[in-house]
């Protein structure tokens, strides 16, 4: 690729250590002009649409979405409805992760982004040895993509974070979020700024480009969950383990198609990186988002980030009553939860909603059958990498060392931010830990999304506990024996000293060397450093608020591995001989199960191919751990009953699509519960729809990947009849009827499936859609970015 010698210069500082980072005491607060919600005029649309609503109490979440209507004024009389109303939103800012919404964003012809926008490299430093040695390694394997997301970021005006600075979820919260804003990030655990009182919702790329480029960001109106905070956590109790608890009541799909919004006395105890903690992990139970009333924690944290304009603005739009649920707002669901009866939570394996109570979990393990070795711990990641996370783990490591203890089994630490990294340093922190055994990794994802160079137990059974959000088969190692068990860092650290699954820190005692024995005091943790965050090394950071540099080249080699412009999906309807129904599509397979966007599309080594389509695309054929088939319960086998004599009858799933692909032959999936679930990898929608799936079926589907088919042109689809989904197998050729007058703008028209079975009987099913008038025009031009090009050319 070419680079212009100004970006070679900007990435230099790798050459840079560690040690270096600066750890003078910074006061001055930051210039928070682009980060300040415009709390006067968020306030005047709610205003506006409170009338429309007739003046009803609203919940706090509710207040934040219609502030930030697009256009508030054509509410008109029409009454919002929770679940299914679709609002049209005007996000105040965008994060970006590594290479997902940048190409979109690239081909809709814009010089700059109309709405604050960032960029994140957090995905693609692989832990080994340790920070210094991982980040260096990165940075060289990946230059080509780092070089293309400066550049990109500097032609349109973005704030680049480079590679080393931290997770995404972190710096958002340090630096960005705030109370009552509306942002968009594509992960799905953006949610995490919700610590801030605010609404962060996980998307695709494609939704990215609505906000970046000023087109309205559509969202069914989601149902509220009120969630009554009572008690105080007590010693070994953290937030972490409130959310473990929700996860286990609400399972991974009883949050779809809500906000989980946190009220009463309890709030107020939690720090906001603790109710950041709780936001993050909402996303297990397939929660919109979360939040939260502002707090004075939130203020000492806006404080504590330099961001005291923000906390001074805050202060003032919570006077108006805007931060906060009104006394008598309805909610959807309603939980009470007194923190006081909570206990230490470990959740898993293979799902993050399986809570088992710590005093319990010995016996669970027992119960299984499961050895009861632990093979690592390991703390830290978006979800719990706060300075009060740290304190807490460090505080257990100094008591462990002064008993002559260290860590049984590999102790991995990974800082959330370089200012978390910087400060931990400073602190102390970072030397208890290693003095125990620990190995800190660098600012980044890590071992959390499968970034682990793991030399042990490539095969065989073994149990990790880790202070994660997510746990699902393979996805940390690559081993799909690997059991992780989600857990606190308080947790984590105590049991690595034991090194066994059974042990309980707050009752069990360790045997020493010497003959006698050690058990662990409460820890005592600290929310904020005493001496105010350290900066760290400054070069990884971006300058605020940059203009658009118009003459910067953004160049992707002709034959590069890593990078590949996007090419426009064609329209299902062109040349169609059935007109405005889609073409008739053969049934590529019926898949059995839990089906996450892990399984649809493997992170790990393939995140270093999110900017080549066709690359990427490889993963499904090439990793062991994919969807189950119904029809024989093989895992990544499905059947080509059209093969010729050179071909086999079975493949792997994306080798019969390829197939299809080949042959002209628009394809369709059938799949079960809750598909899609898990991370918002938009390539989980574009990897089917780049070898030509047309539509997919469904019993149920997790929001964001639902969103991102549709955003891609792929029309999904849900059974009326649950029990419709054993009718069709695969070969079968199914075709929609009624489409047509959906098409035609009559939204209550059902869609319904004709099905010719192989061996040539037909039937006919019903099916229910969640396309909104704007939607359809999106599966009608392609995808959304067609549409979109469409409307800016005319």
């Amino acid at each position: 690729m070419s680079v212009a010698p100004v970006l070679r210069r900007s990435l230099s500082f790798r050459v840079l250590s560690r040690s270096l980072a600066t750890h003078a005491n910074v006061v001055t607060d930051k210039d928070c002009s682009s980060i300040t919600p415009p709390y006067a005029q968020l306030l005047e649309n709610l205003d506006h649409v409170r009338r429309q609503l007739g003046n009803r109490p609203l919940t706090l979440a509710e207040k934040i979405l219609y502030s930030h209507l697009y256009k508030p004024e054509d509410i008109g009389n029409a009454e919002i409805v929770r679940g299914a109303s679709y609002l049209q939103l005007r996000p105040e800012r965008v994060a970006m992760q590594d290479a997902s919404a940048q190409l979109q964003f690239m081909s809709a012809g814009l010089s700059r982004t109309a709405v604050p926008s960032s960029i994140h490299c957090d995905h693609l430093i692989q832990a080994s040895t340790g920070a210094d040695a991982d980040l260096a390694r990165a940075l060289d394997s990946n230059q080509e993509v780092f070089e293309f997301l400066e550049s990109a970021a500097r032609k349109y005006g973005i704030e680049f974070w480079k590679p080393g600075s931290g997770i995404i979820h972190q710096i958002v919260l340090e630096n960005y979020a705030a109370p009552g804003m509306l942002m968009l990030g594509t992960d799905s655990h953006t949610p995490n700024a919700g610590g801030l009182g605010m609404l962060a919702i996980g998307v695709g790329g494609a939704d990215a480009v609505d906000a970046m480029t000023g087109t309205p960001w559509e969202l069914k109106a989601p149902r509220v969950v009120g969630i009554r905070l009572t008690g105080k956590l007590s010693d070994w109790v953290t937030p972490k383990d409130l959310i473990l608890h929700v996860a286990g009541k609400l399972t991974v799909k009883g949050g779809t198609g809500h906000i989980l919004e946190y009220y009463g006395p309890g709030v107020f105890n939690q720090s906001c990186t603790g109710l950041a903690t709780v936001a993050n992990m909402g996303a297990e139970v397939g929660a919109t988002t979360s939040t939260f009333p502002y707090t004075p924690r939130m203020r000492a944290y806006l404080e504590a980030t330099r961001r005291g304009p923000v906390a001074r603005a805050a202060d003032e739009a919570a006077a108006k009553g805007f931060l906060s649920a009104d006394e008598g707002a309805e909610y959807d669901e309603h939980i009470d939860i007194n923190l006081s009866d909570l206990e230490p939570t470990i959740n898993g394996p293979f799902t993050p909603d399986l809570a088992t109570p710590l005093s319990k979990f010995g016996s669970f393990v027992k119960k299984q059958g499961w050895n009861d070795e632990l093979s690592a711990a390991l703390i830290g990641s978006c979800t719990n990498s706060s300075y009060e996370d740290m304190t807490r783990a460090a505080d257990l490591a100094r008591q462990a060392k002064a008993a002559g203890l260290k860590s049984k089994v590999p102790f991995l630490c990974t800082p959330g931010s370089e200012q978390i990294r910087a400060t931990m340093q400073r602190d102390g922190l970072t030397t208890a830990l290693e003095d125990v055994g620990a190995l800190v990794l660098a600012n980044a994802c890590g071992p959390c999304i499968g970034q682990w160079k793991r030399d042990d137990h490539k095969e065989n059974e073994n149990a990790i506990l880790t202070s994660f959000n997510r746990n699902f088969k393979a996805r940390n190692d690559g081993n799909r024996r690997t059991m992780n068990f989600l857990a606190s860092p308080t947790t984590v650290t105590a049991m690595a000293f034991s090194g066994k699954l059974s042990f309980n820190p707050m009752t069990d005692s360790i045997s020493l060397p010497s003959g006698g024995s050690f058990k662990f005091s409460p820890p005592a943790g600290q929310d904020l450093p005493s001496a105010g965050f350290a900066v760290g090394n400054t070069a990884f950071y971006p300058p605020p608020t940059p203009e658009p540099q118009a003459e910067t080249e953004v160049v992707i080699k002709p034959d590069s591995q890593r990078l590949e412009l996007l090419e426009p999906f064609p329209s299902p309807f062109d040349n169609n001989p059935r007109g405005l129904e889609l073409p008739a599509l053969k049934v590529l397979l019926r898949v059995k199960g839990k089906c996450t966007t892990d399984h649809i599309s493997a992170a790990g080594p393939w995140l270093k191919y999110k900017g080549h389509l066709t690359n990427i695309s490889e993963n499904l054929r090439k990793l062991r751990r994919q969807a189950t088939n119904d029809e024989g319960g093989e895992v990544n086998v499905a059947f080509d009953h059209d093969h010729d004599a050179s071909q086999s009858k079975t493949d792997t799933i994306p080798g019969v699509a390829k197939r299809f692909k080949a042959r002209n032959c628009p394809w369709a999936l059938i799949v079960d519960e809750n598909y899609g679930e898990g991370s918002a990898r938009e390539h989980a929608a574009l990897q089917p729809r780049f070898y030509g799936c047309a539509m997919i079926i469904a019993r149920s589907f997790a929001r964001i990947h639902e969103t991102n088919l549709k955003k891609q042109g792929v029309l999904p689809l849900w059974f009326a009849d649950k029990n419709d989904y054993a009718r069709i197998g695969s070969g079968d050729i199914i075709e929609t009827v009624g489409l047509v007058d959906l098409l035609g703008g009559d939204c209550n028209a059902q869609v319904r499936i004709d099905v010719r079975k192989r061996d040539g009987s037909t039937f006919q099913i019903p099916t229910k859609h969640t396309m909104s008038n704007d939607q359809l025009k999106w599966l009608r031009a392609g995808s959304a970015l067609n549409h979109i090009r469409s409307q800016m050319a005319s």
